[in-house]
């Protein structure tokens, strides 16, 4: 005899409540790409997608738009972020969870966690009365002395120090990107087991070579994760890039100078635009950078999951 189990109407109830919040997260994701395409339309119709994602020129005088030199400060500037960040971030986390005395773990999580709720607009502030004068003053007139005459690498300290250029908005950005990594760096190391590290450490392994070869290895999934996040932050960052990145529609190899992102853009010359061609290629400019940060978010997963499989076997 087959018994038939009847369903609790609390857990069907609770099934469609979460399922229809899950479908929203969808619903929404598809609302934003179809106004985006939708009011990007005559910018598509007119340069197309090969001409506007590989045009230098932003013109809205002859309403002639590219979108290369914002996809260039884009990149660029979330490169260097990322690049100072990550190991400060790893760091931090290293220091918190193996190096640290138990006092001082406490209010340095709370530092970390409060660097992460300082608003946007406030780092770029920060960024431009306070950073941006020792920037010019000091710091970057250093770097040019110690690296002008280096082949190659002297091409990026190149030109006059001014303080609102690639290299300060990456430095801004960097220090917001940290708390992210390192709080979920954190996280993670702690997660490792006890004995895993007490048998290294019976072996006669040392802090270091325990941190190397136990803790990031074991975590490696969690910290990648964490840089991830950063990653999508450091794209879509907006007010505190604009205050000291300038808004130069222009690739350039020195550091030192002025450029444009693609948000920087948006929020300097959304109100502005006063032709629909003008309007519509902002739009196309948002409908990028959505792009963008969906494949390099659906790239990040697909590593991070093969990392899994690979990790679990």
């Amino acid at each position: 005899m087959i018994r038939t189990t009847k369903k609790n109407p609390v857990d069907m109830i609770f099934s469609v409540v979460t399922g229809a919040a899950s479908f929203t997260v969808i619903i929404f994701i598809v609302a934003i790409l179809y106004e985006l395409v939708h009011q990007s339309g005559p910018a598509i119709e007119r340069f197309g997608i090969w001409k506007f994602l590989s045009s230098t020129d932003w013109n809205p005088v002859t309403e002639s738009f590219g979108a290369l030199t914002n996809i260039y400060g884009t990149v660029l500037t979330t490169f260097l972020s990322l690049l100072m960040a990550i190991p400060v971030a790893i760091g931090i986390a290293v220091f918190v969870t193996e190096i640290s005395p138990n006092v001082m773990k406490g209010p340095i999580g709370i530092a970390i966690e409060l660097l992460a709720a300082i608003p946007s607009i406030i780092y770029g502030m920060w960024g431009l009365f306070t950073l941006s004068p020792i920037m010019s003053t000091y710091i970057e007139p250093f770097l040019k002395n110690i690296f002008a005459g280096v082949p190659v690498v002297g091409i990026l300290f190149q030109g006059t120090p001014m303080g609102i250029d690639i290299l300060t908005a990456s430095i801004i950005l960097s220090i917001m990107i940290i708390p992210f990594t390192a709080s979920i760096s954190r996280d993670s190391f702690n997660l490792t087991p006890a004995v895993v590290k007490e048998s290294a450490y019976a072996l006669g392994a040392t802090k270091w070579e325990v941190v190397r070869d136990v803790v990031i290895p074991y975590s490696k999934l969690g910290v990648f994760g964490g840089i991830v996040l950063s990653l999508g932050r450091a794209l879509g960052e907006t007010m505190a890039v604009a205050f000291v990145l300038g808004n130069n529609h222009r690739i350039t190899t020195s550091l030192f100078d002025a450029a444009a992102t693609i948000t920087v853009t948006l929020a300097n010359e959304f109100a502005e635009a006063d032709t629909d061609i003008y309007l519509s290629s902002l739009f196309y400019l948002a409908l990028v950078l959505f792009v963008m940060s969906f494949i390099t978010l659906a790239a990040a997963k697909f590593f991070l999951l093969k990392a899994e499989r690979k990790y679990s076997r």
